[in-house]
């Protein structure tokens, strides 16, 4: 990369680090209020008894009583307390199927349901990973690193045409 692009680079991530999280649509999670969590009782020696068994995420998932309260506490965090619920999903950042934690407060925040990159995009990437998982062509480490960091970085890698044909 030649030194203008590479100055392009780097003021625009500082401009966009200076903006208020709601100027970037919420497109990832802040990781002040929404770092991730795993849920430590699932390891790569388990998969197959847990998050490779169909049907095992609706034995961990929270209850709608509890999600309901958080949700309302998180878009307040967020800034969009006026906004719609149902304008946004409460989320997993790592999700279930990738041994997220359940509960966790700091693995769910109230991501969009419509824009460039919506909670729809997101169940796609959570799908094609955890396919990957199960089939052995990743770690459990691997994917959930993938989609902590920067989830669309992950769909960009893993749900391209390219990488679709390889799923």
């Amino acid at each position: 990369m030649n030194r203008f692009a590479s100055l392009c680079t780097s003021l625009l991530a500082a401009i966009a680090a200076s903006l208020p999280l709601s100027a970037l649509a919420y497109d990832l999670p802040d990781p002040k209020i929404t770092p991730g969590a795993i849920n430590e009782t699932v390891t790569q020696a388990n998969i197959r008894a847990t998050i490779c068994k169909k049907g095992w995420t609706r034995t961990i998932r929270p209850p709608v009583s509890y999600t309901n309260r958080l949700k309302h506490q998180l878009m307040r965090k967020y800034g969009v307390a006026g906004e719609s619920l149902k304008a946004y999903e409460l989320d997993h950042l790592v999700p279930l199927e990738l041994a997220g934690a359940p509960d966790d407060p700091a693995n769910l925040w109230p991501q969009p349901r419509t824009g460039a990159w919506n909670a729809d995009l997101k169940d796609d990437l959570e799908r094609t990973l955890n396919r990957r998982v199960c089939q052995g062509r990743m770690t459990l480490a691997e994917a959930q690193g993938a989609i902590r960091i920067n989830w669309i970085d992950a769909y960009r890698r893993y749900e391209s045409g390219r990488a679709k044909g390889n799923r």
